[in-house]
């Protein structure tokens, strides 16, 4: 039919290699399920580098001066970045009444008034700015350094959240009261206000990238919701024990509902709260990280 692009097809040998390639460049895993994602959302990128199939397109992964950016655009195409403020209610519930607390009392006893908290995976900055905002409602940090930091590995995301401006789909089970005091209306949307954003620090980051993770320092608390299931076993291992070498001893960290440490790490401590089921990492912050 005229005007419809020719179909390209992805060869089960060209599925390996650029499959393969992508995930040593950042963890994510494709099973051969996949090929026809793979082949429909790459399609594009064939077209805008005028080459003429997949086998060309790999060579340009690998060998192209302009790799790296590709390899970062297309995380964009390849990985989901559905989010909103307050997901995952009993959990954020847990935090506050219960992680928090904790943690607080733990840093008065030493005299520490620091409390660092890591958003891996944050997408489009809901949930690194739905933490800010619950500290902020809970007050008591009056002279405390509290930082937030959000990472992903997807630019386009990471300009959205650091630009905090939002529409109504990113608010589906928040609060009126929250939009009313935290954010300011414009064009139709809403953007996070001044003192929320103080305390979120917006970055890129690949997990597999363990150099770059260990200039972020030392953490209190870990969120990392929903992004170790994109990743094979071997790739969850290694960002969980990036994630054990990144926390303090006594730091938390929270997965997603859907997701467990079992079979990946015994480093850390599995705690039934009153209102959830988190890890954290043990005080005598002993080794740890195999199955």
């Amino acid at each position: 039919m005229f005007g419809v692009e020719p179909e390209i097809p992805l060869s089960d040998e060209e599925f390996r290699l650029i499959r393969d390639l992508i995930y040593s460049h950042c963890g994510l895993y494709f099973d051969s399920d996949a090929t026809y994602l793979l082949e429909k959302r790459l399609a594009k990128r064939l077209q805008l580098h005028q080459l003429s199939g997949f086998k060309d397109y790999y060579h340009f992964l690998k060998y192209n001066r302009k790799k790296d950016q590709e390899l970062s655009d297309i995380m964009d195409i390849l990985t989901t970045n559905e989010t909103y403020f307050f997901r995952e209610a009993f959990q954020l519930k847990a935090f506050t009444e219960e992680i928090i607390p904790s943690l607080r009392e733990m840093k008065l006893k030493s005299g520490d008034r620091t409390l660092r908290i890591w958003s891996a995976g944050c997408s489009s900055g809901e949930e690194p700015y739905t933490i800010a905002m619950l500290l902020l409602d809970m007050g008591g940090f009056a002279g405390w350094n509290v930082e937030i930091v959000g990472t992903d590995i997807s630019q386009r995301v990471i300009q959205q959240a650091r630009k905090g401006l939002y529409g109504k789909s990113s608010f589906r089970v928040t609060d009126d009261s929250y939009i009313r005091r935290y954010f300011t209306e414009q064009d139709g949307m809403y953007r996070v206000n001044d003192k929320v954003r103080e305390l979120v620090t917006i970055s890129h980051l690949n997990l597999l990238d363990a150099n770059r993770i260990a200039f972020l320092g030392r953490m209190d608390v870990i969120y990392c919701r929903n992004v170790i299931i994109y990743f094979d076993q071997v790739a969850r291992r290694k960002v969980i024990d990036s994630f054990f070498r990144t926390l303090r001893d006594g730091g938390y960290l929270l997965l997603g509902h859907s997701e467990s440490l079992m079979n990946i790490s015994t480093a850390f401590t599995l705690k039934h709260l009153k209102n959830d089921m988190v890890y954290q990492k043990p005080l005598s912050g002993r080794v740890g990280g195999g199955p």
